[in-house]
């Protein structure tokens, strides 16, 4: 194998690749990214049974052939290489790199031992990868963290005729987005549950390429427990995690809340953010709401308190509600809207918080929802 390649192609090629290679891989080559060369092609793909990842970039090849070698070592020197054409050429058991006046030999694993990736399902649908991207990381947000509960750290996707919906909980907070796609099969109805981290890389990774993501994912038949999605020269493909009982979330929204406030969005950040500074790790913020606005509180150790107002919009009976102040934040940045709007039960119920209009509408598609602490003042 030897080939030419530019610098910038080929480190963004290895840095996505190399991204969902495991730490600590079960078997060692499942911790390289296997350089493949075929007519004027260079295929750099990684694979631990798990995600797969493989992305295709021209080149200027010599010599076809193919060369697995350790996926994170790589990126990180083809992230430092000076700003020229990189040769690259498997001599023996080693991989010789040349850049300028730079030059790297890195040790080889033997290819045959690799597993082959996987096909990709058959294609669902396509959607818009600049929306697609957005509105996974409004989702994925609010998945769970925790490995002990596996169906807590996926996002659910439901995909009903032309509407495409995602889901995600950690059971403290719950994020739901809908959004228009192009489905192949218009009375398409399918469900899946997605590793949150897988689906957000893949989604951030596409999103900036422009175009449409294709989505595939099988119902019976072959690929069946797989998702892929593909974009430009990049296919990523992810086992599906067991969401056969999903808890029904939906239900978690309130049909109809008693109170309202229209805030800005950025203020109400810098505020909470400003305040949070004397909370502790699992103190709440508190939002005390009025006709007069929004006071935001927090209280910490020997005796630190902290308090600052600002201007709001509310209608119904005064209100205090704590939240983690994290989790409010997390839900305000990832709105998209300058404006938000809290909806209450009471002190006690979860909050409902909308993207909202200048005049002060609910902008349809996202809803995040968000579980009050208790306080005792």
């Amino acid at each position: 194998m030897k080939f030419r390649v530019e610098r910038d192609a080929l480190a963004e090629a290895v840095a996505w690749t190399a991204k969902s290679l495991p730490n600590r891989p079960s078997v060692p080559v499942l911790a390289g990214v296997m350089l493949r060369v075929t007519d004027g092609n260079l295929q750099v793909s990684g694979f631990d049974y798990e995600v797969s990842s493989q992305v295709t970039v021209e080149v200027q090849g010599d010599a076809d052939g193919a060369a697995l070698v350790s996926g994170r070592l790589l990126a990180e020197i083809t992230k430092a290489l000076p700003a020229k054409p990189v040769d690259i050429a498997a001599v023996g058991a080693h991989l010789e790199l040349v850049c300028g006046s730079a030059r790297f030999t890195l040790p080889t694993m033997p290819v045959e031992d690799y597993p082959s990736l996987p096909e990709m399902p058959e294609s669902a649908g396509t959607v818009d990868a600049a929306a697609f991207a957005a509105a996974v990381a409004q989702v994925a947000v609010a998945a769970g963290r925790d490995e002990t509960l596996p169906m807590m750290t996926g996002v659910r996707i439901e995909l009903s005729g032309s509407t495409l919906a995602m889901l995600a909980t950690d059971r403290y907070r719950l994020a739901l987005r809908e959004m228009e796609w192009n489905p192949d099969d218009p009375e398409i109805s399918l469900n899946a549950l997605v590793p949150a981290r897988t689906l957000h890389d893949t989604a951030k990774a596409l999103g900036p390429l422009g175009g449409h993501v294709t989505m595939a994912l099988s119902q019976g038949g072959a690929g069946e427990g797989m998702i892929g999605f593909s974009g430009g020269t990049r296919r990523t493909t992810s086992r599906l995690l067991d969401g056969a009982n999903y808890p029904p979330v939906r239900s978690l929204f309130p049909a109809s809340h008693n109170a309202e406030a229209r805030v800005p969005v950025a203020t109400l950040i810098e505020v909470v953010k400003r305040v949070a500074l004397v909370a502790e790790r699992t103190t709440p913020v508190l939002l005390s709401f009025s006709s007069d606005g929004l006071v935001v509180e927090a209280g910490g150790t020997e005796e630190a308190r902290a308090s600052e107002a600002m201007e709001a919009t509310f209608t119904g009976d005064p209100l205090t509600i704590g939240f983690n102040p994290q989790y409010l934040i997390d839900g305000l940045t990832n709105l998209g809207a300058q404006h938000a709007q809290l909806a209450f039960v009471d002190a006690f119920k979860p909050a409902v918080i909308s993207p909202a209009g200048e005049d002060g509408e609910v902008i349809p598609g996202y809803r995040y929802l968000i579980m009050p602490i208790r306080v005792s003042r």
